[in-house]
Parts: structure tokens; sequence; C-alpha cells
């Protein structure tokens, strides 16, 4: 327990040969050191698991999430210390919050960046379905752009496919008809298009003359029917409507895994919202709370060292900075002092050495002089 105590002490920045000597002000710095620890802990872990994210599928995907999830909460965890640390307890409450204000702000951002990538992870299966759901619906979407442009581009050639279309289907009608009373004038049924007479006489040569006629007439339009069909449908196959086709459930599945961070993203902020644009309350409310979890944890340990009273630790640790500045500036003047002696005693030296030489004393007895 001492050690972990003792770890915890170093988290929360205290200055542990000090805060030893009040022993009231242990189990505050030991709440301090925590909050700050497992901040760092949860920051790693969101850094980790994006970094896996960003390399998922490449055989290094662990060992770079593993590299970077530790770099990034050991820099969480330097700057929580650090903000933890500077907040003087010496001043007003109004000074106080002044003071923190900044790292209050940068709290909460850095709160922000660790618990998105944890809401990622959390909402991992209502962000896959809709990520389905949203590329379904885009497919369809293309295939709509991509139909609707071919119609138009083409609406000359649809427009005459379609009347050969209605003129085959009209042709084929008239065939069966006239071969129907074909038929009957060979066979000498009486109705009111034939003549009653069976045999192979006059009306029904002549009726086998319409038939023919319009039995060629099919076949021609057949054939350009066909060849108008196979026009548009190698204008089908370079538009790209014959290779555009909806995803099936694997395809889905599959898009859906490799999503980049954008997409789930995108997909996180559509959770809070019904098909019909509405807010559902009950997803947005789970999102923000798990933000402002995440928020309020990394804002903890600053809200601890302002609401905590200035303790004998704090006086202790003021007085030994302003003594430190004390003996600063102390050790400051004396060097200058120093340094200002020496520097008048080079200069004295500096002129005693130019009137030996004016005065013609050799340059040997004033090296000796020098040294002695």
């Amino acid at each position: 327990m001492n050690k972990i105590t003792r770890f915890f002490w170093f988290c929360s920045g205290a200055h542990i040969g000090t805060l030893k000597k009040y022993p009231i002000e242990h189990n505050k710095y030991v709440g301090i050191g925590a909050t700050i620890f497992f901040t760092a802990l949860f920051a790693s872990l969101s850094g980790g698991y994006a970094m896996y994210f960003v390399f998922s599928g490449n055989a290094f995907a662990v060992g770079f999430a593993i590299l970077f999830g530790l770099l990034w909460g050991t820099a969480i965890f330097n700057m929580d210390r650090y903000i933890v640390s500077s907040i003087n307890k010496q001043g007003s409450t109004n000074s106080q919050i002044l003071q923190a204000s900044p790292r209050i702000l940068l709290a909460i951002m850095i709160g922000v960046v660790i618990s998105r990538p944890l809401e990622l992870k959390i909402f991992d299966k209502e962000i896959r379905q809709k990520l389905k759901t949203a590329y379904l619906k885009g497919q369809h979407s293309k295939i709509d752009t991509l139909q609707k442009t071919y119609q138009q581009k083409y609406a000359m050639e649809l427009g005459h496919n379609l009347d050969l279309k209605k003129e085959k289907d009209s042709l084929e009608k008239d065939i069966n008809h006239s071969r129907f009373e074909l038929n009957q004038e060979v066979f000498g049924d009486k109705t009111n298009q034939t003549s009653g007479l069976s045999g192979y006489g006059t009306y029904a040569k002549q009726k086998q003359a319409v038939l023919q006629e319009k039995e060629t007439r099919l076949k021609t339009v057949t054939d350009d029917l066909g060849k108008m069909d196979n026009y548009l449908g190698q204008r089908k196959d370079y538009e790209g409507l014959n290779s555009t086709r909806l995803f099936s459930d694997k395809q889905l599945d599959s898009l859906a895994n490799v999503a980049g961070f954008a997409d789930r993203n995108w997909a996180l902020g559509q959770l809070a919202y019904n098909a019909n644009g509405t807010r559902d309350l009950d997803t947005y409310l789970a999102e923000s709370f798990i933000g402002y979890l995440f928020i309020l944890f990394e804002c903890l340990p600053v809200f601890v060292k302002l609401m905590s009273p200035k303790g004998p630790y704090d006086v202790a640790v003021a007085k030994t900075a302003e003594a430190n500045m004390h003996f600063a500036e102390r050790d400051k003047d004396r060097d200058m002092a120093v340094t200002d002696e020496v520097y008048d005693y080079q200069l004295e030296n500096d002129v005693e050495h130019r009137k030996k030489i004016i005065t013609g004393q050799s340059a040997y007895d004033i090296e000796r002089h020098s040294y002695e």
C-alpha cells in the first residue's frame, strides 16, 4: 500500500518530501493522483483502439495500437499532472477559477477527444447497421441516377424501341386473327368475314396474301427490334447500368467492416435521429452522457483541486517556493557582484600590463610578473 500511495502521489504532481510531513493531506492527493492515472488509462485505451481501427487489417495493427496507446496515455497523463500541480491555492477563489479556466477548457477538449473512439466501440453494432442502411440507400440512389441519365440521353432510341414493341404486339394479334379467318374461309364457315364456301378459292387466296404481308412486316419489325435491343444493351453496358447492382448482405457486411473513421463518426451522429428526421431522445441521451462522463472525468482533478480548501501542504509549498525565489535572487545578486569584481580585477591588470609595455619592460619580465 505504501508503494501504491507513493505512486498516486507522484501522479498528482505533489512534492513527496513535503507531503509526507502532513498526513492529513495524504488521502486527498492519493485521490487526485488516482483520478489522473485512470484518466490517462482510459485515454490510452481510447487512443489504442483508434489506432487499431485506422490500421485494421494490417499485420502490425496491434503493435501500432499498443505503441500509440502508450504514447497518447503518457501525453495525457503528463498534461493532466501539470494542469493540477500548477494551480496555485494561495490566491482568492476568483483568481483560482480564473487561473484554472484555460485548464478546464483544455480538459474539456481532451475529454471530447478521448471519449469519441470509445463511443464508436460501444455503439459498434448500431453503427454497422446504420452504415449498411446508408450504403444500400446510396446504391439505390446511384442506380436511379444512372437510370434517369440513361433515359434522358437515349430518349429517342427508347421511344423508337417502344413503338416497335407496340407494332410487334399489334401485328401478332392481327396475324392470329387473320390466320383464324383464313381457316374459316377454307373450311367453309359462314361469318361476316367469310363467304361460307369451302375450299381454297379466291377469298381464301386474298386472305392468304394479307396474312403473308403481315408476317413479312412482323419479321422486319422483329429484326429491327432485336437490333435496337442489342444497341440499347450495349449502351447500358457503356453507361454502367448492367454492372451496377444492389449490394448483397455479404457485400454490406464487408463494406461495414472496412468503413473509415469519417463514415463511422457520421453513423454515430445519425443514431440520435429517427428515419423521419426527428430526434431519438433515448439514443441521444445515451451518447451525450457517455461524452459528458469522460469530460467530467477529465475535469475532475481540476475540480477537486479547486474545491479542496487550502491545506498545510499548500502553505508549505508556497513558503518553499517563496524561499527558493529569495535564495535565487540572492544568488543572482551575489553572482553579479562576483562578476563585477572579476571584471574590475581583469581591467586593472590590463591597465598595469599596458603601462609596463609603455615603460619599456621586456616581454620576458612582463610574462614573469604575470606568472608571479
